[in-house]
Order: C-alpha cells, then sequence, then structure tokens
C-alpha cells in the first residue's frame, strides 16, 4: 500500500510540473513572442524567448536532431517510469527525483514533437559576472534538480548495499526479534 501511494505521489508532482512547464512556456510564447524582454528579482532574471533545436546548452546535433531526441526521450521516458514502478516502499527520494526528470523529459518532448523551431525557453540569460548562464524553461529546472537527486538516491542505494555485503544491516529492512528474551 505504501509503495502504490509513494508512486500516485510521484506521479502526481510530475503531473504539476508537467502542466506548470507547459503553461509557462504558453505564456512566454504570448508574453515574449514579439521580441520583448521582460525582467525578474529587479534585473537579476531577464525573461527571453528563445527555441532549442539542440540539447542542454544549446549544444547542436545535425540540422534537424529532435529525430534524434524524441527516440531517446522515449527510451529515458521508460527508463525512468521503471524506476518509479521498481521503487521500494519507502524511497521517496527515487520515486521524487524520477518523477521531476519524467515530468521535464515529457515537457520538452512536447515541444520536439510539436513543432521544428525546437524547446520553448525563456528564463535568462542569467549574468553570472564571469559568463552568461543559458536560457532555460520549468522542464529543464526539473531535469537538473531531478537529476542531482537521483544521482544522491542511487548513491544512497550503492552504500546501503555494501553495508550489508558487509554484513552491517540494511537500514530499509526492519529488524527481526528472535523471540527469546535478552540475557542478563
Amino acid at each position: 500500500m505504501k509503495a502504490r501511494t509513494q508512486q500516485v505521489s510521484a506521479a502526481a508532482v510530475a503531473l504539476v510540473l508537467l502542466v506548470a512547464d507547459l503553461a509557462t512556456k504558453a505564456w512566454a510564447l504570448r508574453a515574449l513572442g514579439d521580441g520583448r524582454q521582460l525582467e525578474l528579482l529587479g534585473g537579476l532574471v531577464p525573461l527571453t524567448l528563445a527555441f532549442n533545436t539542440g540539447a542542454a546548452f544549446g549544444l547542436t546535433i545535425g540540422d534537424d536532431p529532435r529525430w534524434i531526441f524524441v527516440p531517446v526521450t522515449l527510451v529515458a521516458v521508460a527508463f525512468l517510469v521503471t524506476l518509479l514502478v521498481q521503487a521500494r516502499p519507502g524511497d521517496e527520494l527515487r520515486s521524487l527525483a524520477s518523477a521531476l526528470v519524467l515530468a521535464g523529459a515529457l515537457g520538452n518532448l512536447y515541444d520536439r514533437v510539436r513543432w521544428d523551431r525546437g524547446v520553448v525557453d525563456f528564463i535568462g540569460p542569467i549574468d553570472l559576472g564571469f559568463m552568461l548562464w543559458p536560457i532555460f524553461n520549468v522542464a529543464d529546472m526539473a531535469i537538473t534538480v531531478g537529476a542531482i537527486l537521483l544521482a544522491i538516491a542511487f548513491w544512497r542505494e550503492e552504500t546501503s548495499r555494501d553495508r550489508t555485503a558487509d554484513g552491517a544491516e540494511d537500514p530499509a529492512q526492519p529488524v527481526q526479534s528472535s523471540g527469546t528474551a535478552p540475557s542478563s
């Protein structure tokens, strides 16, 4: 029952983020489509409409890379759904991380499938003082945070397996009672 609740919660997070991504992209197309630029936080975060036909950070792969990205994203989506389904009860970090990456992947996949203009990006570029951080979107933020959390979740799982293999108790497993009273 706990695993099912965990999966439903992760699906809800993914759905909320996907809707937020699609809604903010639709807003950006309307509000920034005429070349206008807006600013948030006193100019620290500019909002500029851009279309990314490449990979992360605008890296390009060929003339129309979306037909490379679409199947790769579909494989990633299948992998993320598998991670969600196979998450052990109590492994909320893995479930949350998978949901974040899944939502971001689906948000950017939608843009790649619907047109050849690319993924709608609109947050940035952000001046870090030594470089301009590339323009991104809500999906990109979800993917980035989710990937970091997924790496932490995998590291924790590996650490737990190592402790179990070394003879230490697995913290994810309940302690079994021998049924006898301790001797004094």
